[in-house]
């Protein structure tokens, strides 16, 4: 029978291991072929032979190092001789074959090794002198489709050593887009997403043996009439143990794995597929999703929610999806640089190895604002990274061991692996991203075990699943995080709040905000991201947890910085790092780019802190201080609270300026401006100048409707006014300020008239980095 694509990647995974140190053509090669034939469940003796003699042109014999007539020819060298001249003799041989009228007997494919590389030539291909695929043998697990044809497999044009990018994001988003259109919206359009992204996986990984999934999606009609039912059952099969499946069942479904973990467990009923959504189907099981890369859900998200609305909606809840490189600035200083430290220390001594891995299964880290689980992966993934090293030095001769009497033994790697998704917590407040989370992790245990494997020469495969990161679907500013892992358990606390500013608040937003710090006086002025930080430092009490978040930096610089971080000393919290201001980059299309920083913190005292300085975005310098005051710079607690008079009796307050509240009806360009003086006579005296700190940094002139002082018959005749009058009275009518509706009475006066008498200082609100002073002018 032949062996299913999961029994060749282990076989592959074993001959890796086996084959990684050989170097002799001599003495090793045929052992080499036979063996690879082996992987796939072929005796090489049966189908190909070795040393096959052709006539050359020279009408002498050449011999062929491994032929299998219609199928392979291959070519073996010794390790780091030119392939390419492997290749050219090879050819050489399709030629000969030809010429001695054996044109039945010519390959379609061609191989060449060193032991260490295999490259494969399809002679049916475009160009056949280009190789299709060229990798190395221990990465032999990941690439057996392209060595398929010895067992009957067909290869699939892909690119194996893409990771999955944007337009990986973009063909599920088309997906999600055709079965909107088609009617299937909301939870149950979410959680079918996710299945589809799962079994995309599955199939590209070999969780499925032979590609079930894109099997079935073929399979059915071009209409795509019968699609819907079909993946119902599909769905039900995984979800089923598979001595409760019916006899009745096809073979390819009765032998699907049983996935459990909840995943496939609810009835979404089925989407009535037409043909653009099966076509979409089918473009999503034609890319190669087995390289998916753990940062690619945050861009995921933010693309299927396209468009306008979804772009304003991403903002407001703060949706800024984030690069690895800035992910693991936070993941380096929360945690992962001690542990990296303290693995070097453990060096290959048995007892420090063991208590390291055990100290690995015992963390607990919840994001409380995780989205679609970027924090949560990488740090997953990095426990594992670590939890490898360290297996790999207590087992140095990687799958089999020697017992004490000389007896060989296999390691049972499922019983060692200790470290597993059920220590990642996570809150979100949107359903779609806390699903794509726990797919998430799921996906990335899988890497790692592929990983393990690789390692240790035999696959390693968690399914049923039997554990899941807990993602609560809720609004974490008003559960208790106890809830979802109780404080005492929690080793971190870590993640990426909303960016959302004190003006840029939705109204339950503002009430979340008034849930945490009602009652503060002055504490209007905090950013929404302030509520993570006092939620952290009370779930924190009694506890040595550690927690970092990434902010935007104006929690640390200006009139925020007095109230907040006076009232986290007091709840006992310390900042034990920081990096100062970067920018933070996210992997989506935009590149949106925000300006922060990252504070660790902690209730527990003392040690020294560290202050990361980052001169570009690649380099950064790390300055080891006593402590670390709310400015992040080296310093006690000490911040300036707001100061609502001068410090100097005989000068005069620094008041905001004039407010429009206009909507832009009552401010001119020059142009304008002479446009109505020439139209409208004696109005010349009421377009007065307009400088705000906009047009006094700019240069640029702007004029306004200045009508304090004129009468009404001033305004009357003079239609361009009672126009723009018209406008503002409208637009101050439909807010839902009600101070701003009262103004709608005067829609010729400024909102908030703040006008100087006399001589002033005007200071603008915002000014650039790049400006070594603060620009002030004499008015």
């Amino acid at each position: 029978m032949r062996l299913s694509l999961s029994e060749i990647r282990a076989n592959a995974m074993r001959f890796s291991n086996e084959w990684r140190d050989v170097v002799s053509e001599r003495a090793e090669a045929q052992s080499f072929w036979t063996e690879l034939f082996a992987v796939f469940g072929i005796k090489r003796r049966s189908v190909a032979s070795f040393e096959e003699k052709v006539k050359n042109l020279k009408q002498a014999y050449d011999r062929i190092d491994v032929f299998y007539s219609g199928v392979m020819l291959g070519e073996h060298k010794s390790l780091g001789q030119d392939l390419s001249k492997a290749a050219s003799q090879a050819f050489n041989y399709v030629q000969s074959l030809q010429r001695e009228d054996r044109a039945n007997e010519i390959p379609q494919f061609i191989v060449v090794s060193d032991f260490q590389t295999i490259v494969v030539y399809d002679l049916d291909s475009k160009d056949p002198a280009d190789p299709v695929a060229s990798f190395k043998t221990d990465k032999l697990h990941e690439n057996i489709r392209h060595l398929g044809f010895l067992s009957g497999y067909t290869t699939k044009p892909v690119d194996p050593e893409d990771p999955i990018n944007i337009k990986a994001v973009e063909v599920l988003g088309k997906l999600h887009d055709a079965l909107e259109k088609g009617g299937y919206t909301g939870h149950n359009l979410e959680r079918f997403l996710v299945r589809v992204l799962f079994c995309l996986f599955a199939d590209d990984t070999a969780i499925f043996d032979n590609e079930e999934f894109k099997t079935l999606v073929k399979s059915s009609r071009a209409d795509g009439g019968d699609l819907g039912p079909l993946l119902a059952r599909f769905f039900k099969v995984l979800d089923s143990d598979k001595p409760d499946r019916s006899d009745k069942l096809p073979d390819e479904l009765r032998d699907l794995p049983y996935v459990n973990g909840d995943l496939f467990k609810e009835d979404l009923g089925f989407a009535d597929f037409d043909g653009p959504m099966r076509a979409a189907l089918m473009e999503c099981c034609e890319f190669n999703w087995s390289r998916i890369s753990p940062a690619v859900f945050g861009s995921l998200f933010q693309s299927i929610m396209a468009g306008d609305a979804g772009a304003k909606k991403r903002r407001q809840i703060g949706a800024h999806y984030t690069s690895e490189r800035d992910i693991l600035k936070l993941v380096g200083s929360l945690f992962l640089d001690d542990l990296k430290a303290e693995l070097a220390a453990a060096g290959t001594r048995k007892t420090k190895l063991q208590a390291f891995l055990d100290k690995l299964a015992t963390l607990r880290f919840l994001d409380p604002a995780c989205g679609c689980g970027n924090f949560l992966v990488i740090t997953y993934r990095e426990l594992r990274l670590l939890e490898l090293e360290a297996l790999q030095r207590l087992h140095p001769s990687r799958a089999i061991e020697r017992g004490a009497a000389g007896a060989q033994r296999v390691l049972h790697l499922d019983q060692l692996l200790n470290v597993n998704v059920d220590q990642m917590y996570g809150i979100e407040i949107e359903e779609w991203p806390a699903r794509i989370a726990e797919v998430a992790m799921w996906l990335i245990d899988h890497q790692m075990n592929q990983k393990v494997g690789e390692a240790f020469g035999q696959p390693v495969l968690r399914l049923p699943l039997k554990k899941s990161a807990k993602i609560a679907h809720a609004n974490a500013l008003r559960i208790d995080w106890n809830d979802v892992l109780p404080a005492k358990q929690c080793s971190y606390v870590l993640g990426n709040p909303p960016f959302v500013g004190k003006k840029e608040q939705n109204a339950a937003q503002k009430a979340d905000f008034e849930a945490i710090w009602g009652g503060v006086k002055g504490s209007g002025v905090l950013d929404y991201v302030t509520c993570w930080y006092r939620v952290a430092a009370r779930y924190m009490n009694g506890t040595t947890t550690g927690g970092a978040f990434v902010s935007t930096n104006s929690i640390s610089q200006g009139e925020q910085v007095g109230l907040l971080w006076q009232t986290l000393f007091a709840d006992g919290l310390h900042i034990h790092f920081a990096h100062r201001t970067f920018a933070w980059t996210s992997e989506s299309r935009g590149k949106a780019h925000v300006h922060v920083v990252i504070i660790g913190f902690a209730k527990k005292a003392g040690g020294p802190r560290r202050i990361y300085h980052h001169e570009t975005g690649e380099t950064h310098t790390v300055e080891i201080v006593q402590n670390i005051n709310p400015y992040l710079v080296a310093g006690p607690d000490v911040a300036l609270v707001r100061a609502d008079s001068p410090i100097s009796a005989d000068a005069p307050r620094m008041t905001k300026g004039s407010e429009v509240t206009d909507n832009g009806y009552l401010l001119l360009s020059e142009a304008y401006r002479r446009q109505i003086a020439r139209q409208c006579e004696g109005t010349g005296k009421f377009l007065r100048r307009f400088m705000g700190g906009e047009e006094f940094l700019s240069g640029e002139l702007r004029y306004c409707m200045w009508l304090r002082d004129a009468l009404p018959s001033d305004m009357r005749h003079c239609k361009p006014i009672m126009l723009a009058l018209a406008a503002v009275r409208e637009f101050r009518l439909r807010s839902p300020k009600a101070r701003t509706v009262e103004l709608a009475d005067t829609p010729y006066l400024f909102g908030e008239d703040r006008q100087p008498k006399n001589r002033y200082l005007l200071i603008p609100k915002v000014s650039s980095e790049r400006r070594f002073y603060v620009p002030i002018g004499f008015m």
